[in-house]
């Protein structure tokens, strides 16, 4: 399979983020990023100037982050070509991403943060809804600002990468609950701004750059087809639908490149000499193993079934025997660091 590694959600100058397009681009190119997707609040202007195409070796794709008019109940919604109005209720904006083929996400699903009057919690309330395809498994910037204090908060503007240590248990465990009724993709996010903040009256400081969270949290796309990079719009409009389809159906991981490369990283099934992709759903057969593959490093590998840990294994590869039916995915820490979090495999549902 083909290998794509990018990152989700972000903000310019069309919304609340700080760079142009063209800057934000420039930066992931720079990076070395295969793709990125842009999600302005409640608009994709810049879809409707022409800004979705190649910058370098880095595709943009033009999403958005829609709300509700209490501010809530923050959809990113991908592969759409309207931003639909925030006066209608999550449910009703969700169900439209759906029916127009987008690729609807829950963005920071539990988000508690309180460090900022300014910059209150988001969470996701519309639970019930059955029309989100996807959820915000990491999001850098909620979980960089639920850590903030008073005592580390020089430090944290300092080094914004430092304190990313794992997706929250409670959003974890929502998406696995879900997965057993139907098929929930995980994502990550950076939700990256360039917010410049004032310090001490004297200096301005700018949190989030794009281009130091372009290191931070990735989602890696696996696609059976090659993307050719070419900017004829029809070439563009194929190498987008690729990708989407690809992260619609599951076949992605999310990872935090701060702690390593995770490019190579492969978690898949073996039944009756069949491979089986993450996001796949499949019988329960005599000889099924889940194969884990990390790029030339050793890892602690964590099988979880259910949501429920099964095992693990320190190495640079390991398999797993599966005898019960359930919803399987794999975690794996580098030095009890949070490195890599797969999709689900639904075996026998």
């Amino acid at each position: 399979m083909y290998e794509y590694v990018g990152a989700l959600h972000m903000h310019s100058v069309f919304s609340d983020g700080s760079g142009t397009v063209e800057e934000i681009c420039g930066f992931a190119d720079e990076v070395g990023l295969d793709y990125i997707v842009l999600t302005d609040h409640n608009t994709i202007r810049a879809k409707k100037e022409g800004y979705e195409k190649w910058y370098g070796n880095t595709l943009l794709v033009v999403g958005c982050e829609i709300n509700d008019r209490e501010n809530r109940n923050h959809l990113l919604a991908i592969g759409v070509d309207e931003a639909y109005s925030t006066r209608l209720p999550a449910k009703e904006y969700t169900k439209k991403v759906k029916e127009a083929g987008g690729f609807g996400v829950v963005a920071h699903p539990h988000e508690k943060r309180s460090s900022m009057d300014e910059h209150p919690p988001f969470p996701w309330q519309e639970w019930d809804s059955e029309d989100f395809d996807g959820i915000e498994i990491w999001n850098h910037m909620s979980e960089w600002m639920e850590g903030l204090t008073e005592e580390n908060k020089y430090n944290y503007f300092v080094h914004p990468l430092r304190s990313i240590v794992s997706p929250p248990q409670e959003t974890l465990e929502k998406w696995d609950e879900i997965n057993q009724k139907r098929k929930l993709v995980g994502i990550g996010g950076i939700d990256a701004h360039a917010h410049k903040v004032n310090l001490l009256g004297f200096f301005e400081v700018e949190v989030f750059p794009y281009k130091v969270l372009f290191k931070s949290i990735r989602t890696h796309i696996l696609t059976d087809i090659k993307i050719e990079k070419d900017n004829n719009p029809e070439v563009v409009t194929k190498a987008q639908r690729i990708l989407l389809e690809s992260l619609k159906s599951g076949k992605c991981f999310v990872s935090n490149y701060y702690h390593g490369d995770a490019k190579g990283f492969r978690f898949f099934a073996q039944c009756d000499g069949k491979i089986f992709q993450m996001g796949d759903t499949f019988d329960l057969c005599g000889d099924l193993r889940l194969r884990v593959i990390l790029p030339n490093i050793t890892g602690t590998i964590k099988l979880l079934r259910n949501g429920e840990y099964i095992g693990e294994v320190e190495n640079i590869d390991a398999e797993f025997i599966v005898e019960q039916p359930g919803v399987y995915r794999v975690e794996v820490y580098l030095e009890n660091k949070a490195w890599i979090f797969s999709n689900h495999v639904r075996i026998g549902l």
